[in-house]
């Protein structure tokens, strides 16, 4: 299937990358995603109906900022009602994310793949041409499945507005 290809969206190091998939935004309904848990179970978004969905999605956990975003969403899930449910989404393989989740202590939050299927990040637009990963991105769904805000980071080695995805996430 050929996917919609935008560029200048994201930089890595400043050099343009190309998204693959739709551009979405706020209104929108969000898209159908399976996933992989840590066991390689299937997982999907819909799942989580009902509730408000924060996603972090971010290239690899095994990079520094990506690292940092995942504890900051881990420590953030803490004060959180559960009526909120935060995921983090990356192209690892489930074992290098249980791994993650082990050596840092990520407990309050979902950590989950779209390496088997790279769903998420071709119906989200965000996976990146070049190297098969995902744009850092931040997403809250509403309960009903709509998409209430969304940041797709410029430039793939900064971090994303945290309180900005927490406000939208609470409201």
């Amino acid at each position: 299937m050929k996917h919609q290809q935008r560029k200048g969206i994201v930089t890595i190091h400043g050099h343009p990358v190309t998204l693959l998939g739709p551009e979405l935004k706020v209104g929108d309904k969000a898209p159908a995603a399976r996933l992989a848990d840590a066991e390689f179970k299937e997982v999907k978004l819909s799942d989580f109906r009902g509730k408000t969905l924060l996603i972090s999605a971010v290239p690899s956990l095994d990079t520094p900022v990506c690292s940092i975003q995942t504890k900051r969403f881990n420590e953030a899930a803490e004060k959180l009602p559960e009526s909120i449910a935060v995921l983090t989404i990356s192209q690892d393989l489930p074992f290098a994310q249980s791994r993650f989740c082990g050596a840092e202590n990520i407990r309050k939050i979902r950590v989950l793949s779209d390496h088997v299927r790279r769903e998420f990040g071709k119906r989200y637009g965000i996976l990146i041409r070049e190297n098969a990963l995902l744009a850092r991105s931040v997403w809250v769904i509403s309960p009903q499945g709509q998409i209430v805000y969304c940041e797709i980071v410029p430039e793939l080695t900064h971090e994303p507005d945290y309180a900005k995805a927490l406000a939208a996430a609470k409201a």
